[in-house]
């Protein structure tokens, strides 16, 4: 079983599917969560196309376009329960890029796509306290546009590949309840 996790900088979808993977792990449910970007990186660095992590939204649509296919040719060689962690959509100095356009979602072939969002204002005050990252400041405006993008584009990639989209909520203060909702789709 595929899953794809997905939610903007500053929704805590880490921490969602950390603790959800906790709660399942004691049930005898075993999951093992792949960092998409992190193996985009590494295929990045290896060709010298970038520093760190935060310089990958800004290479060229192209570069990207082969560095997401070799991602997805390594993740869909893993055996067993798996979830992506994700970005739906990347905010580029172009416009929002699919994190998982057609050419990935073939190779992947989710059957859930989860999507963890909160609060615009909260968003913000998340991503002001992370000095961990370089992050562009986003208005809250512009954070919800781009919550409300990433809703879009998961319902497209939904009708590619026949996966169920749930919405998974995860306000100040209820990474549980977050975490609960999570696990409750996971357990099949």
């Amino acid at each position: 079983m595929l899953a794809i996790l997905t939610g903007i900088p500053g929704t805590g979808k880490t921490t969602v599917a950390s603790r959800a993977l906790g709660i399942l792990s004691n049930e005898g449910i075993n999951y093992k969560i792949v960092n998409y970007g992190d193996i985009m990186l590494e295929i990045a660095m290896s060709r010298n196309l970038v520093e760190d992590r935060d310089d990958m939204r800004k290479l060229n649509p192209e570069q990207q376009r082969e560095i997401q296919k070799l991602a997805a040719k390594r993740i869909s060689e893993i055996k067993g329960n798996v979830i992506v962690d994700t970005h739906c959509t990347i905010s580029t100095p172009k416009g929002y890029l699919p994190g998982l356009p057609e050419w990935v979602l073939k190779i992947l072939m989710p059957q859930y796509i989860l999507l963890i969002e909160a609060r615009p204002d909260e968003i913000a005050q998340r991503r002001m306290k992370d000095k961990t990252r370089r992050r562009d400041m986003e208005m809250e405006r512009e954070i919800s546009l781009h919550q409300e993008i990433n809703r879009s584009i998961a319902t497209a990639y939904a009708m590619l590949t026949g996966a169920t989209v749930k919405i998974i909520y995860n306000p100040q203060g209820m990474l549980e309840k977050a975490a609960e909702e999570m696990a409750r789709i996971l357990r099949y």
